[in-house]
């Protein structure tokens, strides 16, 4: 049997995203530029480790 091509629109999930999509979004950007700051730095103090080893 085929599937139906259009399915039901889910009004409660969309309402769901509407609400919490403006809490969500911001967040994750937030955290993404800190986990991509804090691995630069950690890049940087392992490239300085290894700069004054030699």
């Amino acid at each position: 049997m085929k599937a139906p091509i259009f399915k039901r629109f889910n009004f409660t999930m969309a309402l769901q995203w509407l609400i919490f999509l403006p809490i969500i979004l911001p967040l994750c950007i937030v955290f993404g530029a800190f986990q991509g700051i804090m691995t630069m730095v950690e890049k940087m103090f392992q490239r300085m480790w290894v700069d004054m080893e030699l």
